[in-house]
């Protein structure tokens, strides 16, 4: 009798099996809330060291220090520099001219100075300005026989190891002797080498005047040889207004097949944390991320003793861990840079006759900020942990997990032609356009054709025959049939799974109807609606009413003579029956096992 009138409930869920959906809906609420306020809290934070006048900062920096020209010269500034004798015009005429501002543009003096430089008035030059080459080594390549008699000198590309280290011209002055690179500065990762510290240095003075006569000296001594492999020009500005500091390396790499490449670098970061008073509320929401930073991993790590191994198959727990990890890796950079700053930016200010070096502060403060944007960027992807019950997003995640076979078969299809376009086009073209003269830049191209950013007239002109039969197979290929090969595999098996949805292969809960339901049942008890009939108690009527139905048209025992076909809604309606038998014959399953493992337990 029992077990026919559960049979007749049509499947209802067990008491102790809606108790546990409803904890697990209670518990998914609370940690969505909890963890929505950890991610309004780090945007704050974010957003708290992200100030918009860095941008115009560096925007005004760069276009004194860059595309300012030679008088008299329109073309020639340091963007354009392609010889030593343009190098030499822009160091003796724009970059000396906008480093040295010591007047009104009324020529009226300005006020207090102290012997420091006011760039745009409002920037006050730190210290002076540094000057610094490397060089390479003589005979540090070898020429080829027949060509010694033309040329017995080979200067080969920058690296560590054919450095020049000895003393070279005057011999005099530190801008002539070599200087020990110091350990602790990083290394610049520039377009024909990666550079270190130290080299032939000298500092300029805080007169226009003597530094363009030390400028003048350099230059009639040729300070600038065929061994010369880079210069660096640093120097940072401070601008009280809006507490910025504005590092500014200014590069000039001289490659092994002569002429200049220049490059710049303009970092504005805020060395100084907390000064107003909203710094100090950025202050306090720090200390709250440290505080959710310590109970999540709290959470974490009693998840991994409970589920032990099962923990990792998930992979919400690997960007659980992931985002953990890099919220202890931010803080860890922040602690460093707040020390860092703390034990030098006295010892950076005392003396303004030496160049203060902050390119050591303001490279590990960017890469903080780094940091904290790979963070929040994972911070955002989690929200999908939460709304994946939702019906659009769980059909969303069942057509990516379905096709995803299907996905890595096509991608070892797709990089094979891709890899092999990729490597003809730098064969091909690498010697005429800018965008196939590496490896890795054709890879990007071709990622840019595929956009329709492409450069057809470059690969043209570079092979008349080739060019065009590269340019056309491979949009045939990657654009007309592998990318629609790839939407078709996405197409078909979204289809397939919006077909099993709309006949009642869906969540056991979605978060709106949760949300919803917790909303309507606020309302009723604060008696502002009016009470709705228990859905499990909907759910049983209608189930009584299906087997009621279906018994009486296949189950009768009056003989039908007549066909009678089954329609669509029949159809569904007993697919959705056997879909609820099926839970509970899941749910008696479990119930087995449990007794099952109880007497095994007993005989032991």
């Amino acid at each position: 009798m029992a077990e026919a009138s559960r049979w007749h409930l049509g499947g209802t869920p067990k008491p102790k099996l809606q108790y546990r959906k409803d904890v697990e809906i209670r518990t998914t609420l609370q940690e969505l809330l909890l963890y929505l306020i950890f991610l309004i809290n780090l945007c704050i934070l974010t957003f708290g060291m992200v100030n918009p006048h860095m941008y115009y900062l560096n925007k005004v920096m760069a276009s004194l220090f860059l595309d300012t020209s030679v008088p008299g010269e329109e073309r020639t500034n340091f963007r354009s520099i392609r010889s030593i004798t343009d190098f030499w015009k822009f160091m003796e005429g724009p970059f000396l001219e906008g480093l040295y501002w010591d007047s009104w543009y009324n020529s009226n003096d300005l006020y207090d100075l102290k012997n420091t430089s006011r760039i745009y008035y409002e920037n006050i030059l730190l210290g002076v300005p540094r000057v610094r080459q490397l060089k390479v080594r003589n005979n540090t390549c070898k020429v080829y026989s027949s060509f010694q008699s033309l040329m017995n000198e080979c200067y080969d590309k920058y690296t560590s190891k054919n450095e020049d280290l000895s003393d070279f011209g005057l011999k005099s002055d530190s801008e002539w002797k070599y200087s020990t690179p110091n350990r602790s500065s990083p290394w610049h990762w520039g377009f024909v080498g990666i550079y270190r510290n130290g080299g032939y240095i000298f500092t300029l003075s805080k007169s226009k005047s003597e530094t363009r006569s030390k400028f003048i000296n350099l230059r009639l001594n040729s300070w600038i040889t065929r061994s010369t492999r880079v210069i660096f020009i640093d120097f940072s500005l401070y601008n009280a207004n809006v507490n910025l500091f504005c590092i500014i390396r200014l590069v000039a790499e001289f490659p092994a097949t002569g002429g200049i490449l220049t490059s710049w670098q303009f970092y504005s970061v805020k060395l100084l944390r907390y000064v107003s008073n909203y710094d100090y509320f950025i202050a306090s929401c720090e200390i709250t991320f440290c505080i959710f930073l310590i109970v999540f991993t709290t959470q974490e790590i009693q998840k991994m003793r409970e589920f032990k191994s099962a923990y990792f198959q998930s992979i919400w727990n690997w960007l659980e861990l992931l985002l953990l990890v890099l919220c202890f890796v931010a803080i860890a950079f922040n602690v460093y840079c707040n020390i860092q700053i703390s034990l030098l930016l006295g010892q950076l200010l005392k003396n303004t006759e030496k160049y203060s070096d902050f390119y050591f502060l303001a490279y590990w403060h960017i890469y903080y900020n780094n940091i904290i944007a790979i963070t929040i960027f994972f911070a955002w992807i989690k929200i999908f942990k939460f709304i994946s019950f939702n019906k659009t997003m769980s059909q969303l995640s069942s057509t990516l997990s379905r096709c995803m076979k299907d996905i890595v078969g096509f991608a070892i299809m797709f990089f094979i032609i891709f890899f092999a376009y990729a490597q003809l086009g730098f064969l091909v073209f690498g010697s005429q356009v800018d965008d196939f003269s590496t490896f890795q830049n054709s890879i990007f191209a071709q990622f840019r054709i595929i956009l329709g950013d492409f450069n057809f007239a470059g690969i043209q002109q570079a092979n008349r025959i080739l060019g065009p039969i590269y340019f056309i197979t491979f949009i045939f290929f990657v654009f007309f049939v592998l990318l629609n090969m790839f939407l078709a595999i996405i197409n078909d098996t979204y289809a397939e799974v919006k077909a099993d949805y709309s006949i009642g292969r869906r969540p056991d809960f979605e978060l709106g109807k949760m949300i919803k339901k917790s909303y309507n049942n606020a309302l009723e008890k604060l008696k502002l609606k009016k009470a709705q009939k228990d859905e499990s108690k909907e759910s049983a009527e209608k189930m009584k009413k299906w087997k009621e139905r279906l018994e009486k048209k296949y189950y009768s025992t009056e003989i039908q003579d007549d066909y009678q076909p089954v329609t669509q809604q029949e159809f569904r309606d007993l697919f959705l029956y056997a879909v609820e038998l099926e839970k509970e014959l899941h749910y008696v399953s479990l119930k087995l096992n449990r007794v099952m493992r109880k007497v095994s337990a007993l005989q032991y």
